[in-house]
């Protein structure tokens, strides 16, 4: 069951903008809202009809400064203010993080949008949340890194910390590590991080290993699959079911806040994993069961990667509205006319016609054995080896 729930945006979070040439492109969110909003899925105001649709506020700089250097806030505010100016020791004026005007303000936005989330879910006016242009995972204490300025999902949860809760689960499903956010709280035995990627021995950021488990004193508080490339649904979700349930629910959080990158699609120009948009909608019905068995429905989702930006992300992200608000699309549901039209004046191009790739995704549960002679199986064993002890888990299947 869904209590009320809540997407966390307007419009002008689409300034969060490195350029018409940049991957990171802001249309992927507009066409995911408008696609929602065709479908029925987003509304405007409280309603029972669909998921109620509030604005962002902008974060102040205190509530950075609760991750953040304050070297790095003024250096971004100083380069928003003048874009032809650089600081790369901060990662700003890269090819991964050019420089905009505004660039703040755009990205304080974000931040300020999933903590907004953050605070209905946490003082109970709605049970599950969604900041969609959030997931901003790789964002360092003092560098910006990865598409990443702001860290809206770190300052997210040590808001909910700083405000009573006692155990956080993270989870990102993101096809790259969740860096920033490990790193963050690597030491902090209150926050158990979580993150499936495709392996750092072929993608960005490098890192993620199953042995990267915590720092002193909080050992366990990190878990990490490194996934082979070209991973598809049935290995995915193989991986996600043998590590995050377990884990979360020994962990016992106080809430669930999970990050849902889906540049983890076969179609993803960035990545090499094989995933469909019904793989990455069975991952979110099973996030959304995980809140409600252990933490009393407390769920706040964001966004994240994903650069496919017609095919694959307004569905995806569709899909994972319309589950935060309990009332879930069928994948044989039909794309509006009316969004795809837009699409074709837009783009000049067709956009999908169903919800669905025409999968169903099915896995062989890890409690069936796991075979060595595997990728997958081999990295799957190793971070349950790695962690599940930590846990007084047993890591034999």
């Amino acid at each position: 069951m869904t209590g009320p729930a809540c997407t966390v945006f307007d419009k002008s979070l689409v300034e969060y903008d490195f350029g018409a040439t940049h991957p990171m492109n802001p249309l992927r969110v507009d066409l995911t809202m408008r696609l929602a909003e065709e479908l029925g899925v987003v509304q405007h105001g409280s309603s029972t009809d669909g998921l109620e649709l509030v604005p962002a506020p902008v974060a102040s700089e205190d509530l950075l400064l609760t991750v953040h250097d304050e070297a790095l806030i003024e250096s971004v505010q100083r380069i928003g203010a003048d874009p032809s100016r650089f600081d790369f020791e901060r990662g700003l004026g890269t090819d991964d993080n050019p420089t905009f005007e505004g660039m703040h303000h755009a990205a304080a936005h974000v931040v300020g949008a999933t903590v907004e989330g953050a605070r209905r879910v946490w003082t109970g006016e709605v049970q599950h949340a969604a900041s969609i242009g959030g997931g901003l995972h790789h964002a360092m204490p003092g560098r910006a890194s990865g598409f990443c300025v702001y860290n809206d999902v770190a300052v997210a949860i040590q808001w909910l910390l700083d405000n009573g809760a006692e155990r956080v689960a993270y989870v990102d499903v993101d096809v790259h590590h969740g860096d920033g956010v490990e790193r963050i709280f690597y030491d902090d035995p209150r926050v158990l991080t979580i993150s499936l990627h495709e392996t750092g021995q072929m993608l960005f950021p490098g890192t993620g290993f199953a042995g990267d488990v915590g720092g002193p004193g909080a050992e366990g508080s990190a878990a990490n699959v490194a996934l082979p490339p070209g991973t598809s649904d049935a290995g995915w979700l193989r991986a996600f079911h043998a590590v995050v349930p377990p884990l979360v629910r020994e962990f016992d959080p106080d809430i669930l806040v999970t990050q849902h990158g889906c540049d983890s699609h076969t179609e993803d120009p960035l990545a090499h994993l094989m995933l469909t948009v019904d793989g990455h909608r069975a991952s979110y019905e099973a996030l959304h069961d995980l809140a409600h068995e252990v933490a009393g429905g407390k769920w706040l989702a964001t966004g994240g990667g994903g650069y496919a930006i017609v095919d694959v992300v307004p569905r995806s992200w569709t899909h994972l509205l319309a589950i935060v608000g309990g009332r879930p699309l069928t994948p044989d549901t039909e794309v509006p006319e009316g969004w795809r039209e837009h699409v074709l004046h837009l783009l000049g191009r067709r956009g999908p016609l169903r919800m669905t790739d025409g999968r169903s995704p099915v896995y062989r549960d890890w409690s069936q054995g796991y075979d060595p002679a595997t990728w997958l199986d081999r990295a799957i064993n190793e971070t349950r080896t790695a962690v599940f002890p930590l846990h007084g888990l047993d890591p034999l299947p």
